[in-house]
């Protein structure tokens, strides 16, 4: 048998970032339900940069892929890594695809193009999500313009995909000073989105929010390499560099730094709209992008190397492996059930406060469930499958 054709077991865990993987990961959905109910607009709502979730995935995801693969490539080739990511990641994308599909109808009302998609748009869109392809506003069946309009986080899933190709083909084998440098640039594409600065392209609309990404536009193109490049190989250049920090209760403290960071409220004030110039005054707006790269930028990779330093035992480490096991089944397959909570919405616009906490408390546990139960009963059980019958090569023959 070739070397390289050789099964590599998995590494050690750094079982501090997958606990806090799952911290964001819920953290992201509270801040979705939160949206879902803000009556005056996202910059209004309390729990306001949920989305930076998304960065922090991403400088995981960098890291993690450093730590698990610079150091094979000598004993792995190309379609090997290719074929590993695929296995770690595209089981559940397809398990995402397929709930978001049953879940497609009961979100109806709430949105305005759901119940004339005709047949043919939602056949196209199903294939192009189970493949990872994305589709442009034409074929949005939603009225959100989303690439992937039954389950949109989708999108950061193909990004992620792209940014491993890059690894791959490319950047694995630059040095550590040629990677400084590109992960300096990126940080001006990340501060040109984040401030408005106009730099590359021009797009300087939602100033002072990085949300975007999720629609196949030049704008969302723009926001979605954005908020990739920077984060993810910002994250290799962590593992890389070896550069840990060792504090006590780090799993801890981290968890209530990334709560803090994804909780604030909108930083100065938001943007304002002249209907009779039709102009955009963004008040406050530089400020706010001012914070979020500052999370991005310097907050979060001192919460990368506090985590991956840290040591953690007894009930902290189950409960940080539990929520690493839920953390991508719960973010990647809870977008559906927040369709259903603004079709609720649409439905029920005078409904008392008491029964708004109801619902939301509920939506948290049945997403939870949902993605403990893809966990247990599909992902981990088809991934070995998939580990025992595609990645582990057959005996070459005498």
């Amino acid at each position: 048998m070739s070397e390289k054709n050789v099964y590599l077991p998995s590494k050690p865990r750094y079982e501090i970032l997958d606990g806090l993987r799952g911290v964001a990961a819920l953290l992201i959905l509270i801040f979705h339900i939160f949206e879902d109910e803000s009556t005056r607009g996202p910059a209004f709502q309390h729990l306001n940069h949920g989305y930076l979730a998304v960065e922090f995935f991403f400088l995981l995801s960098g890291f993690v892929i450093g730590y698990a693969y610079d150091d094979r490539w000598d004993k792995m080739t190309l379609g090997g890594f290719f074929k590993r990511r695929l296995v770690r990641l595209h089981p559940m994308a397809i398990m995402a695809t397929f709930i978001g599909v049953l879940l497609f109808y009961l979100g109806g009302d709430g949105f305005r193009l759901v119940n004339d998609a005709p047949a043919w748009k939602m056949i196209v869109c199903f294939v192009c999500a189970l493949f990872l392809i994305p589709l442009g506003p034409k074929m949005d069946i939603r009225g959100w313009r989303e690439m992937y309009p039954f389950n949109s986080p989708l999108w950061t899933l193909f990004y992620e995909y792209i940014a491993n190709i890059l690894y791959a083909l490319f950047i694995r084998k630059l040095p550590k000073w040629a990677l400084r440098i590109i992960v300096a640039l990126f940080a001006v594409l990340l501060l040109d989105r984040a401030v408005g600065l106009g730099i590359f392209g021009g797009y300087t609309y939602n100033v002072g929010s990085m949300a975007g990404g999720w629609s196949w536009d030049k704008a969302g193109i723009y926001t979605g390499f954005a908020r990739l490049l920077f984060p993810f190989f910002c994250g290799l250049l962590i593992q890389r560099s070896g550069k840990m920090i060792k504090i006590k209760g780090a799993f801890w403290w981290c968890a209530l730094a990334l709560a803090i960071m994804l909780c604030m409220p909108r930083v100065g004030a938001p943007p304002t709209f002249d209907r009779v110039t039709r102009t955009m005054d963004p008040g406050g707006s530089v400020y706010n992008g001012i914070y979020e790269f500052c999370c991005v930028v310097l907050i979060m990779p001192l919460v990368i190397m506090a985590g991956a330093g840290g040591q953690i035992q007894g009930k902290s480490l189950k409960f940080c492996k539990l929520l690493g096991d839920i953390s991508y089944p719960l973010y990647i397959t809870h977008y559906p059930i927040m369709y259903m909570h603004v079709q609720w919405l649409a439905k029920h616009p005078e409904a008392p406060l008491g029964q708004h906490i109801y619902v939301a408390i509920s939506i948290c546990v049945i997403s939870i469930l949902v993605a403990y139960a893809c966990f247990k009963l599909y992902d981990a059980p088809v991934r070995e499958w998939l580990k025992n019958h595609w990645l582990k090569a057959k005996p070459d023959k005498a």
